[in-house]
């Protein structure tokens, strides 16, 4: 629970949902997410895991490698490069709505150290309780797991985890996870609510997204890290607009993980 009453919602942002599924950040997307936020600050309170710093600088360079084939620097570079542009269109998004933003870059070393967890607690506290709304992302210049695996969803439960967070939202390319039978019949039946996540993993088809590095898999690993913190994961289709607050108010299909086991 946040301060004030209001509950605390670490939302999940992917390369995907960001571009909207096209070669660059969609400004619109930004604003839509910003004016959410704004209609529901009252009662809840945001921290922000985004990607998308990738897909940022992809859009200004297309950079060459060392030689050594290494595509994992490559793209630690583009990282260096995309951030600043990516936290320059929050900025820019979200001050049109009267919200205020702040950068977090972070490793999963940081999870590690007890005075590493106290400090990252400390400050994303200090930042909600001024009106900050923290924006986190890897520190992809000297980390390269989530460049590799996960595409972030990883780093927002351990970050909703340590934040003792009410609800993980993971914003997605698809109406949340639908069963298989229906991904390969290229429709999509959501499976809206579930107990044991266990069940999820059978209905997986293994698949990476197109600007992200996750798939539905990265997911499952995520929602398992909350459930174990007892903490409720939402997975949405972020492509559509008020996709938060159409979810909160149940007007659309998305897949909800029980905080706790259910036992029949």
């Amino acid at each position: 629970m946040g301060r004030l009453g209001k509950k605390r919602i670490v939302l999940k942002l992917g390369s995907n949902v960001l571009t909207k599924g096209t070669n660059q950040i969609s400004r619109g997307k930004i604003e839509d997410i910003g004016r959410q936020i704004l209609v529901l600050q009252d009662t809840y309170e945001f921290v922000i895991v985004s990607s998308g710093a990738i897909a940022v600088a992809k859009q200004f360079v297309n950079l060459e490698s060392n030689g050594n084939g290494v595509a994992i620097n490559v793209k630690q570079a583009l990282a260096s490069i995309g951030q600043p542009h990516l936290m320059r269109i929050f900025q820019e998004g979200f001050r049109d709505h009267g919200l205020l933003t702040s950068q977090c870059l972070l490793s999963y070393s940081d999870f590690e150290k007890k005075q590493s967890q106290e400090n990252i607690i400390n400050t994303i506290n200090v930042l909600i309780a001024n009106d900050y709304i923290p924006i986190i992302n890897e520190n992809d210049t000297v980390a390269t797991d989530e460049i590799q695996f996960g595409d972030n969803d990883k780093l927002a439960a351990l970050t909703a985890s340590l934040l003792d967070a009410d609800l993980l939202v993971i914003a997605t390319n698809t109406n949340g996870i639908c069963t298989k039978e229906s991904v390969e019949n290229n429709t999509c039946q959501t499976i809206t609510e579930v107990y044991d996540i266990e069940s999820l993993e059978n209905e997986i088809i293994s698949s990476v997204s197109t600007h992200g590095t996750g798939g539905m898999k990265s997911k499952i690993e995520a929602t398992r890290i909350a459930q174990k913190a007892d903490i409720e994961t939402w997975i949405i289709n972020g492509l559509n607009d008020d996709f938060i607050m159409n979810a909160i108010h149940n007007k659309i299909q998305f897949t909800k993980i029980n905080n706790v086991v259910h036992n029949e």
